[in-house]
């Protein structure tokens, strides 16, 4: 996908790739997938510090122009161009849609709603269209790899009813509140991880959410063949293990992890007979196979 124009920076072209940067790229501190599957909450040192490069990330976000110019002003202009591109010229022309200003309102609504199960009958309502109309350009925005959603896990879990989805954008970096662009990088770290695993025929992977009737949530899960394998939980600075990860964690025995938005935390926790790790998530998601 990409931009044809002239010579303003609005008008050059832009390569806009599947795949933004991921702090397990670009650290290069990867383990071996089969160290990682031995063990995916052992304790190991990162032989590069990885902060700085997460925090870069969160301000520009992973695609390669605003990532590699470092500027604000690059990025917000970058971004703009991004949205702009895609959603007047390559999805109004390539799905003929009639109203693209409904599309565009739609698109600007999604950063607000990161971290939650997805209602687009709440959407539809907000700006006055049609329930079909919503999962229709949802499901184009994902086409264009501009959001990506995961489903909820309901094997095993007594009490969990929602069907809904959870949605996540590519370019993160403009999502105000802090909880949820972190949750977004997180979830993105773990979708490219999966990925990967099954383009090289690793195993049938899968990334999911879990949350119950009680509301009670953990925020990914890792499965392999349908089978779950590890919990993970993403806190902005709580480094207490939370609830809903210990409980989940005892319905299901796997491994379970939280992910920390702050450097130097590095602990186990016991519950019950087995393990949850609290980490630091730049440490962690940077030895992702």
């Amino acid at each position: 996908m990409y931009q044809k124009g002239g010579d303003s920076l609005a008008g050059r072209y832009f390569i806009f790739y599947l795949w933004p940067f991921t702090l397990a790229e670009l650290a290069g501190n990867n383990l071996s997938f089969k160290q990682f599957m031995s063990n995916p909450i052992e304790v190991r040192a990162c032989p590069n510090e990885t902060q700085p490069i997460w925090n870069k990330l969160s301000q520009f976000s992973g695609f390669p122009d605003p990532y590699l110019n470092k500027t604000e002003q690059f990025h917000q202009i970058w971004s703009n161009t991004y949205r702009k591109q895609l959603l007047r010229e390559d999805i109004r022309d390539l799905a003929s849609l009639r109203s693209i200003e409904n599309v565009e309102i739609l698109f600007s609504l999604l950063p607000s709603r990161i971290g939650s199960p997805l209602s687009m009958a709440s959407l539809a309502r907000d700006i006055h269209v049609s329930f079909d109309s919503v999962r229709s350009w949802i499901e184009i925005f994902e086409n264009f790899f501009m959001v990506f959603r995961i489903p909820p896990w309901s094997q095993k879990i007594s009490r969990a009813i929602t069907k809904e989805k959870k949605l996540y954008l590519f370019d993160y970096a403009g999502i105000e509140s802090q909880a949820a662009k972190f949750e977004n990088m997180v979830a993105l770290e773990l979708l490219r991880a999966i990925s990967n695993w099954n383009d090289i025929g690793l195993g049938n992977f899968s990334l999911h959410y879990l949350r119950n009737r009680e509301k009670e949530e953990v925020d990914f899960l890792l499965s392999n063949n349908h089978n779950p394998f590890l919990l993970i939980e993403a806190k902005l600075s709580d480094d207490h293990a939370a609830k809903g990860l210990i409980k989940f964690q005892k319905i299901l025995n796997i491994p379970a992890v939280q992910l920390v938005n702050k450097s130097g935390i590095c602990k186990l926790v016991s519950n019950n007979n087995l393990k949850l790790m609290i980490i630091s998530a730049d440490h962690w998601l940077s030895l992702l196979p």
